[in-house]
């Protein structure tokens, strides 16, 4: 049987998020002043906001939030785990047998180049099938596969670090893929808890 090489659609959806954590970032800012008699119903959005215009963003550390982010090609996760104030758990190439080998096709291709794109995936998903039958293990086979192959990753950050990640990954010039990912992780965590990214 032939290996099947298919364009595959980003997905991102959220595992977990600290429980009330405006609360938890407005009682870990008001330690700092020990002013608690000023927490009330509403109090959490109007003290976060000033404590993100003083620059004074230690408090949203600890809230925590994880995604898991699917679909998303190699050259995405590459730039991603560079913030290293982040967890991350990433598909094994090593342990992971890329017999369909899923890659994500970059929107620049034009419509007329797209079939020959596709091809050269197939040619790629043939080339791995035929190192792998030859006896190469995963980790050495994957050696021929490209940037574009899919990967799957779960990232954990603070709010603090996702509010870094988001100022530098939705920049006009960061990469298209990681931009749609981090779009779609902001306007869930604008969701969740929107003083913390009112201003993003």
């Amino acid at each position: 049987m032939e290996p099947i090489a298919r364009a595959k659609t980003l997905e991102v959806s959220l595992l977990a998020i600290t429980p009330d954590a405006q609360k938890v970032i407005e009682y870990a800012g008001r330690t700092c002043w020990q002013s608690f008699e000023r927490i009330g119903a509403d109090s959490s959005d109007t003290f976060i906001k000033r404590l993100i215009e003083m620059g004074h963003e230690t408090p949203l550390e600890h809230a925590c939030a994880t995604f898991e982010i699917k679909n998303c090609s190699r050259a995405m996760t590459h730039q991603i785990v560079r913030h290293r104030l982040m967890s991350v758990c990433q598909q094994s190439q090593r342990y992971v047998e890329e017999d369909e080998l899923d890659y994500v096709m970059p929107p620049a291709v034009s419509e007329n180049d797209r079939q020959e794109f596709q091809n050269d995936m197939q040619a790629i998903a043939v080339m791995y099938a035929k190192w792998r039958q030859r006896g190469l293990k995963k980790e050495d086979a994957r050696f021929v596969l490209p940037n574009a192959c899919t990967s799957n990753i779960v990232v954990t950050a603070n709010f603090r670090e996702w509010r870094h990640i988001f100022s530098v990954r939705l920049e006009k010039a960061a990469q298209w893929e990681i931009r749609a990912a981090c779009q779609v992780m902001l306007d869930i965590l604008r969701k969740h808890s929107a003083a913390c990214f009112w201003d993003i």
